[in-house]
C-alpha cells in the first residue's frame, strides 16, 4: 500500500512533467506514447515487482491474437483470453499465495487492463467490420477505424496515468489526448438562448486538479483517523451482538460502511487527478464556460452519500466500470441481458465468495426498491414537504440496505458473511422478497418502451452521456449539433 501511494505520487509529479515539458505541441505522438509507457512499466516494477510482467504477457497475447484472429472474431477471443488471464491470476493469488490480503496487489491493475483490452477488441471489431447503421451512436462515435500499432496498444494498456488505478477509459479518447486534438473550439449555452464561443486551446487543469487533490487529502485524513476505529469486523463480534440494540447494532453498521468507502474515494480521485494534471480528462464546457474535467472521473461523492435510491448509488459508484459493462455486455447481450451483465461482474471482481453474495444481496435489494419506487413514489412527491420526508425516509433506507448488502464484500469469506446476516435473521432478505410479493414490478410495454424498461437506468443514463461526450468532442458549429448538445441535456435533467 505504501508503494502504490508512492508510485501514484510520482506519476501525479510525472503528470505535471509530461504535460509541461512533453506537450502535444511540443513533442511527437511517438515520443508521448514511448514516455508515457516506459513510466508505466516502470511504476508497475517499482510497486508490484516481477509479477508486472503478468500485464505485458497480458497485453501482448491479446495484441498477437487481434493481429491473427481477424477483426471478425478476434473480439470474442480477446474477450475470452482477457478475462480467463485476470481469472487464472485472480485464483492462483487468493487461494494459493495469500487469502484475505487486503493491500494492493497486481491484480487490481489487470482488472483496469482486462477492461481495456476488451473494450478496444470490440471497438475494432465495430469501426472495421460490423456496418455503420447497425452501430449505436455512442458505438458509432468509440469505433476504431484502424489496427492500432503495438507501442499505441502498450502505451494505452500500460500508461503511468492509469497503470496502477485507472480508470478505465476509451481507445479514441486516449489517442485523442496523445495527439493533441482533445481541445477543440467548443460551444455551449449562454443565457438559455445565445451561444458563447471559447476557443481557448489548452484550458488548464490546475484547478481540477487542486480540487481532486483536496478530497484526497480529507479521504485519506479519515481512513487514518475513523476508518481503524471502526471495524466492519465489529459488526459480527459475539459480544456487540449479544450486548447492542437494534437501532445500535444498525447505526454501527451504517457509519462502519461508510468509514470503508475512503479508501476507494483516495485511489479514484487520485488516479482522476493524476490524468488531468497530464491533460487528459477534459470534457469542454458548462452553460458558464467553467470547464468540465470529469470525462473520465470514476465516481461522486455527494450523490453516493446523499443517495436515496440503490439507482442513484450505483449510478454515481464505479462510473467507468458500469459504462464498460455496458458496452461489452449489456448492449450485446442476444438474451436477458441484465443477468449476463451480473455474471460478468461478478467474474470480473474476483473469486472471494464474499462477492458473489453482495451481488446476489444487491439484484434482489435492486429488485424491491425498483418496486417500492414504481408503486408509491408519486403518493409523495405532489407536496413539497411531503417529498422531503420521503426523500428522508429513503435515504435512510437506502443507507442501510446498502451497507447490509456490501458487508459480505467487505468480510470476504463465507462463515463471517453468513454470521452477520443470520444475525441480523436476514431481515432485508426477507423483506425484499415479501416487497417483490407485494409490489410486484410492473410490466413493460411493447417495443422500445419494453426495450427502455428492461434496460437498467444506469445504461440509459450512461448512453446519454456518451451522446452529451460525443457532442463535446465536435467540431462543427451548425445549430444541428447546437439542438442535439441542448436536447441531451434535456433528456439528462429530465432523468
Amino acid at each position: 500500500q505504501v508503494n502504490f501511494v508512492v508510485c501514484q505520487l510520482f506519476a501525479l509529479l510525472a503528470a505535471v512533467w509530461f504535460r509541461t515539458y512533453l506537450h502535444s505541441s511540443k513533442t511527437s505522438p511517438f515520443i508521448r506514447h514511448v514516455v508515457a509507457t516506459l513510466l508505466g512499466l516502470y511504476l508497475a516494477l517499482f510497486c508490484f515487482g516481477w509479477y508486472a510482467l503478468h500485464f505485458v504477457i497480458q497485453s501482448g497475447i491479446s495484441y498477437y491474437i487481434m493481429i491473427i484472429i481477424g477483426v471478425e472474431n478476434m473480439h470474442k477471443y480477446c474477450f475470452v483470453f482477457a478475462l480467463g488471464y485476470l481469472t487464472v491470476c485472480q485464483i492462483t493469488r487468493v487461494y494459493i499465495f495469500d487469502y484475505g490480503q487486503y493491500s494492493a496487489d497486481f491484480s487490481g491493475p489487470m482488472m483496469i487492463i482486462t477492461q481495456k483490452i476488451t473494450s478496444l477488441a470490440f471497438e475494432i471489431h465495430d469501426g472495421m467490420f460490423r456496418k455503420n447503421e447497425d452501430l449505436t451512436p455512442s458505438q458509432k462515435y468509440l469505433a476504431v477505424r484502424r489496427m492500432p500499432s503495438l507501442l499505441e496498444y502498450l502505451s494505452y494498456n500500460c500508461n503511468f496515468m492509469g497503470i496502477l488505478a485507472g480508470p478505465l477509459c476509451s481507445y479514441k479518447d486516449y489517442i485523442t489526448f496523445i495527439e493533441g486534438r482533445s481541445y477543440q473550439l467548443q460551444q455551449s449555452e449562454a443565457n438559455g438562448k445565445e451561444d458563447a464561443k471559447y476557443e481557448q486551446t489548452d484550458p488548464s487543469p490546475n484547478i481540477a486538479v487542486a480540487q481532486k487533490l483536496l478530497i484526497c487529502g480529507l479521504s485519506l485524513l479519515f481512513h487514518m483517523t475513523i476508518t481503524k476505529t471502526l471495524p466492519v469486523e465489529y459488526n459480527i463480534d459475539d459480544n456487540f451482538r449479544a450486548t447492542a440494540s437494534w437501532p445500535v447494532r444498525f447505526f454501527y453498521l451504517y457509519v462502519s460502511l461508510m468509514a470503508a468507502r475512503p479508501k476507494y474515494y483516495f485511489a479514484w480521485t487520485l488516479a482522476d487527478a493524476i490524468n488531468n494534471a497530464a491533460g487528459f480528462g477534459f470534457r469542454g464546457y458548462d452553460k458558464n464556460g467553467v470547464t468540465r474535467w470529469d470525462l473520465i472521473s470514476n465516481l461522486r461523492i455527494q450523490q453516493i452519500e446523499f443517495s436515496t435510491s440503490f439507482k442513484m448509488f450505483l449510478d454515481n459508484w464505479n462510473i467507468q466500470t458500469a459504462l464498460w459493462l455496458k458496452r461489452v455486455c449489456y448492449e450485446r447481450a442476444t438474451f436477458s441481458p441484465t443477468i449476463q451483465t451480473f455474471i460478468l461482474s461478478a467474474i470480473w471482481h474476483g473469486v472471494y465468495p464474499g462477492y458473489y453474495l453482495t451481488f446476489l444481496t444487491g439484484v434482489l435489494m435492486t429488485l424491491a426498491a425498483r418496486a417500492i419506487r414504481n408503486n408509491i413514489r408519486h403518493y409523495f412527491v405532489q407536496s413539497p414537504a411531503v417529498k422531503l420526508c420521503y426523500d428522508i425516509v429513503t435515504w435512510m433506507a437506502t443507507q442501510a440496505a446498502i451497507s447490509y448488502t456490501v458487508v459480505p464484500f467487505v468480510l470476504l469469506s463465507v462463515k463471517p458473511s453468513f454470521t452477520f446476516y443470520s444475525s441480523c435473521y436476514f431481515c432485508l432478505h426477507i423483506a425484499g422478497i415479501l416487497v417483490l410479493l407485494v409490489f410486484p414490478l410492473k410490466r413493460t410495454q411493447k417495443g422500445s418502451t419494453k426495450h427502455e424498461s428492461v434496460q437498467p437506468a444506469w445504461c440509459r443514463k450512461l448512453e446519454e452521456e456518451s451522446l452529451l461526450q460525443k457532442n463535446n468532442y465536435s467540431t462543427t458549429n451548425n445549430s444541428f449539433s447546437q439542438k442535439q448538445e441542448i436536447t441531451c441535456r434535456y433528456q439528462v435533467l429530465k432523468q
